[in-house]
């Protein structure tokens, strides 16, 4: 009787959990699991205008070899962004126009961008190469985590303002 009970309530708790999750994933929640901002539950909301400098946002990256190389070696997971990438939570340091220059640190239009140290490696040891610099294209977003060991614009360069999901919106996080 108990086993039968078991069977009957087991596949509706987990169609109750599905369709919670889907819900939540449909109302811009998510689950920050990255080291570039702090783990726990955030909620992707609509931006009040195109991004500007200061504005902490979720963006899917573009498909191609630096995030490929990222994914492979566990700086970036799979998710539901082109090329299966998870989206980035990232702080827009430059946008369009705006001149970057990377050194020891970053730079954006002879300003330094605090907490922007280059790293010639990885946590693993394994060679880091930084961006060029230069300027931001028409439709691009330099980005930026303040974390040390964060993979952001330092050494991806711009990337597509296209693929900006919304502003990033902390709800309970974790400090780690």
């Amino acid at each position: 009787m108990r086993r039968r009970r078991i069977i009957a309530v087991l596949p509706a708790a987990i169609a109750s959990l599905v369709m919670l999750a889907g819900i939540a994933w449909l109302g811009g929640l998510r689950i920050n699991l990255t080291r570039s901002y702090p783990l726990g539950l955030w909620r992707i909301e609509p931006l009040d205008g195109p991004p500007a400098v200061g504005d902490l946002v979720f963006i899917c990256p573009p498909d191609g070899a630096a995030f490929r190389m990222a994914r492979e070696r566990g700086y970036l997971g799979r998710g539901l962004c082109p090329g299966w990438f998870s989206p980035l939570i990232k702080t827009v340091v430059a946008t369009e126009g705006q001149a970057t220059e990377i050194g020891a640190g970053v730079s954006v239009d002879g300003r330094p961008i605090p907490h922007a140290d280059v790293q010639r490696e990885d946590a693993a040891g394994r060679a880091l190469a930084p961006f060029d610099g230069g300027l931001v294209p028409r439709g691009f977003l330099f980005l930026h985590s303040n974390f040390a060991g964060s993979y952001d614009s330092r050494y991806f360069g711009p990337i597509p303002a296209s693929g900006l999901l919304g502003r990033a919106r902390p709800l309970l996080t974790f400090a780690p």
